[in-house]
């Protein structure tokens, strides 16, 4: 009876977990650069993986004109200073602080090259490759840290992740004047909330009749004594 027990509750649990991941997307469908998760099953065991993995299909552009706005296509990820520890970000949505660094909207720096970025004015060229070019001159070019392995990223909040794997090449390309949108899909959270949500009702339900079940065993238990 305690495996029939521990083994629903476990189907509960990992059906919160899952409704609690979509609820993020769904809370994130608008946000630049958010990169939708999902947990997936680990057919070796039955369960759900304890850890979401991401979706790093590109997500669409919307142009903005802004000259320090920048997208990123392609399977890569902007680096951030935070705090002393090097985090990465899709959100491109640049700015220049008081000091006249470029940071992003958080007000962490971001890095190029040779570290974080001065900048004299905002209106620079930024090209495919992340030069950032003041006329003539070559002022840095952006860091962009290529994913080789999309496990190793880690969802901290505010659009950064870390990343524990090798970094590899970036074959994408950067788009000033533009941001790119959140990659959620808003039809499929839809049904997976409603499959999410149809199978915490059945679990539910089984939760329910074991119960009746027990109730029903511990009174003819009474009954016979």
């Amino acid at each position: 009876m305690s495996n029939i027990v521990t083994g629903i509750a476990r189907y509960l649990a990992q059906d919160v977990d899952a409704l609690d991941v979509v609820s993020q997307n769904v809370a994130n469908m608008r946000t630049s650069g958010y990169r939708a998760e999902r947990l997936k099953p680990d057919f070796k065991t039955g369960d759900m993986e304890p850890l979401p993995h991401l979706n790093l299909a590109d997500g669409t552009l919307r142009s903005t004109g802004q000259p320090l706005d920048v997208a990123i296509q392609g399977a890569g990820f902007f680096v951030v200073d935070v705090d002393g520890q090097p985090m990465l970000t899709r959100n491109g949505q640049f700015h220049l602080d008081a000091n006249s660094q470029l940071v992003d909207a958080a007000g962490h720096p971001v890095l190029g090259q040779s570290g974080p970025i001065t900048l004299a004015h905002a209106h620079v060229h930024i090209d495919g490759k992340g030069q950032i070019i003041d006329g003539k001159d070559t002022v840095d070019t952006l860091r962009v840290v290529g994913v080789n392995s999309p496990d190793g990223l880690r969802e901290m909040g505010e659009g950064l992740y870390t990343y524990s794997g090798a970094e590899g090449d970036w074959n994408g390309s950067l788009h000033q004047g533009a941001l790119e949108q959140s990659n959620v899909d808003p039809g499929v959270e839809i049904v997976r909330l409603m499959a999410l949500t149809r199978h915490a009702q059945s679990v539910q339900r089984a939760i329910q009749a074991y119960d009746l079940a027990l109730q029903t065993g511990i009174n003819h238990l009474g009954d016979n004594s």
